[in-house]
């Protein structure tokens, strides 16, 4: 039945009624056995099947953009196509350059790609990933919080629990209290610290071969800390420290940038709104959900969640462009 609908060209027209809206869609990572990942990566993790198939659907049905065009248009610049669609990448996982990428390229489709510039630089990932794997790895039955609470670790679904409750506490750390707290875990969970395995995240030759292809690299912060719940003094470092090290080693202005950590709410305020503007950011994306519109903020632009179907990001794309919240 959606694919009748969607084939009607009923939704087609229905966007043309709603006006100009940019949806751009949230991915991490792609791999050919998003399974072998679970200990680290969970969820975020999209088939190289199914990513393929949606990047068929992008480029046969919508008019995929550049972050720059997005800019522009929100200028009042630049007029854009029916259906454009925006593709983003956070984190920087070397499946991006490896799987992605490629993929991108076959169908000409321009990526954004947000590195978190510190997991680069010392080959480790992001601390969510640091962390899920010491608790699901980990053989002890029980751990203690920071607040002194008992948590058990006897089952799955226990050490998730668990390790939910320790992000509340890193996703408000940044910098060395940060690395400081991941170490206390893995001390307490016995676990030797995760490595590169086997390499997780780009190099910096890799970043500067998305750049080669035609993609946009942008900041991902440098520790991947919740924007909003860390002190402005923390915050502006985050945001300046990433962009000097990213035009460091690209040679060129990084100027669009990525909140991590919605998992934990809200991930950034108006506060942060106005650092990274006076940083120099022209644009930066979140994880609140919807298209994004001419009078919006450019500096905290929606996006959407790609569903783990084909069909259901046809669906989903076709109803948020005629105005159908799915």
């Amino acid at each position: 039945m959606k694919k009748l609908v969607i084939d009607s060209g009923a939704l087609r027209v229905a966007a043309r009624w709603q006006g100009k809206g940019v949806a751009l869609l949230m991915y991490h990572s792609v791999s050919d056995n998003p399974n072998s990942q679970q200990d680290t990566l969970g969820g975020i993790a999209h088939s190289t099947l199914v990513f393929r198939g949606q990047m068929e659907v992008i480029a046969r049905e919508f008019n995929p953009i550049t972050i720059e065009d997005l800019f522009l248009f929100l200028k009042g610049q630049r007029d854009l196509p029916s259906r454009p669609v925006v593709v983003t990448f956070d984190d920087g996982y070397a499946d991006n350059y490896h799987l992605a990428s490629p993929i991108l390229e076959q169908f000409g489709i321009p990526g954004v790609f947000y590195v978190t510039v510190d997991c680069v630089e010392r080959q480790m990932p992001p601390w969510p990933a640091q962390l899920r794997f010491a608790f699901l790895t980990s053989g002890k039955t029980g751990w203690a919080d920071p607040d002194q609470r008992r948590w058990s670790l006897a089952t799955r679904e226990d050490k998730i629990r668990a390790f939910e409750r320790a992000s509340e506490f890193c996703g408000k750390l940044s910098g060395s209290p940060q690395s400081d707290f991941i170490a206390h875990i893995y001390s307490d969970l016995a676990i030797e610290p995760v490595r590169n395995r086997p390499s997780l995240m780009m190099s910096w030759d890799q970043v500067r071969g998305l750049l080669r292809a035609g993609h946009t690299v942008g900041s991902h912060t440098m520790t991947h800390p919740n924007m909003a719940h860390v002190g402005e003094q923390d915050a502006r470092r985050e945001f300046l420290e990433s962009k000097r090290c990213l035009e460091r080693q690209l040679g060129e202005p990084a100027v669009h940038f990525s909140y991590p950590c919605p998992a934990l709410q809200p991930h950034w305020r108006e506060a942060t709104v106005r650092l990274s503007r006076e940083i120099g950011y022209k644009t930066a994306v979140t994880a609140n959900g919807g298209l994004v519109r001419a009078h919006h903020e450019p500096l905290c632009l929606r996006r959407i969640r790609p569903t783990k179907q084909v069909a259901g990001l046809r669906w989903n794309l076709a109803c948020t462009f005629a105005g159908r919240v799915v």
